[in-house]
């Protein structure tokens, strides 16, 4: 078994395509493709905050300290029209002839004075996701609304002393009892073992169709089979290094990772995060990586029968292209608002994983739920090794 393992790493070794998926991807594409993404997504973002919208004010005159209050507002530059209706106002705004319609009713004014409650009405398009122009003129008429309670009351002859306690009676002060780490760990955690799961994966495929698929297609199997090696030792020592690379494509993408994050450090005030990141123990990081084991197992036992049952390269990935789907899917289960770590959750496969590395983060691991979820993806992980030591003594699957 030991053999076929060296002798197929060596040839991995050798193999600059191995070598770009396993080690170059993790240390330069990765970390420089999530600061890509990083940092289109601020820049989108301050574009959207900085951005000048066009507006149209209809009956300005029934609240002249709201329009001048939005007509020197940086983020609105205002533009007349003789439109009314909200049909017409609609139109323009999806002609581009403008950005947002504030409808202010006719008799606002007098509703005003009568102390009777009256419905504006903004009318935009709110398919932006970044949709800070309704959070603008939100904040802006809270206040001309506080303002206008204000008014009312001392017309009602309410005592100016007491205005601030009828407005508002309650004033709520949140104290949060989580620590910085908690924090971190509830808003990463989750997208953090979403990307070591997948990186245990994608670091399996290759050399996983290659030591089956791709030794059918060289030819190479038959030779294998002839030495005087058994076929569970064979398929075992195939098994060992698919796991190796899918633990060293996650372990090297972390270090890298770490890297990249402590040059920025030197650059950005990260002292928060650093903080956080620096009250995770050395144990915690074992428990991790030993939950990443039996998870790189159960896809490089999956991948090796899928690559063993192609009978070309391409076919090989054909069938392996549905599984990172089915991967997926129950990460995004975990990422879910409200999904914690329990005892149903515990038996869910990859799920489970997500939630545990999550909680780690977080220092709020229960020890024991660790140690079911360790124990259930073991089972499935040695069920599914079985399996491929089955699958590989079938002439029917290695000669299709």
């Amino acid at each position: 078994m030991w053999q076929v393992y060296f002798k197929e790493l060596t040839e991995l070794l050798r193999d600059k395509k191995t070598l770009i998926f396993v080690i170059l991807l993790p240390i330069l594409i990765f970390p420089v493709l999530f600061g890509i993404v990083g940092l289109v997504m601020a820049t989108t973002t301050s574009k959207a905050m900085e951005q000048q919208h066009r507006y149209v004010i209809i009956n300005e005159q029934q609240a002249p300290e709201f329009a001048e209050a939005l007509f020197y507002h940086k983020n609105f530059k205002k533009v007349d029209t003789t439109l009314s209706t909200e049909q017409e106002l609609v139109a323009a705004i999806r002609n581009n002839e403008f950005d947002v319609a504030l409808v202010i009713p006719a008799d606002f004014a007098s509703r005003k004075a009568a102390v009777q409650q009256t419905e504006w009405q903004l009318i935009y398009n709110r398919s932006s996701q970044l949709d800070f122009m309704y959070n603008y003129f939100d904040d802006m008429l809270s206040s001309y609304t506080a303002e206008l309670q204000r008014a009312t009351l001392s017309q009602l002859g309410v005592d100016p002393a007491n205005l601030n306690a009828i407005i508002k009676p309650v004033q709520l002060s949140r104290v949060n009892t989580a620590e910085q780490r908690e924090n971190l760990g509830e808003s990463m955690g989750a997208i953090l073992a979403y990307a070591l799961v997948l990186l245990c994966l994608t670091g399996a495929m290759y050399p996983a169709v290659d030591m089956g698929a791709g030794e059918k297609e060289r030819g190479t199997l038959e030779t294998l089979l002839i030495c005087p090696v058994s076929r569970t030792a064979i398929v075992l020592g195939k098994f060992l290094t698919v796991l190796t690379t899918a633990l060293m494509t996650a372990l090297i993408t972390v270090v890298s990772l770490g890297v990249w994050g402590a040059i920025i450090s030197a650059f950005a005030d990260l002292s928060k995060v650093s903080e956080a990141l620096a009250s995770i123990t050395v144990l915690d990081l074992v428990l991790m990586f030993s939950l990443l084991l039996p998870t790189a197992a159960i896809f490089a036992s999956l991948l090796l029968a899928i690559s063993i049952y192609a009978r070309t390269f391409k076919e090989a990935q054909n069938y392996m292209s549905p599984l990172t789907i089915l991967v997926i899917v129950p990460l995004m289960v975990a990422m879910a608002p409200g999904m914690e770590l329990s005892v149903t959750t515990a038996l869910i496969p990859l799920t489970n994983i997500a939630l545990a590395i999550k909680e780690l983060l977080k220092g709020t691991a229960d020890y024991g739920l660790l140690a079911l979820i360790f124990a259930s993806t073991t089972a499935l992980a040695c069920a599914l090794i079985a399996f491929c030591v089955h699958w590989f003594q079938q002439e029917k699957v290695l000669f299709r």
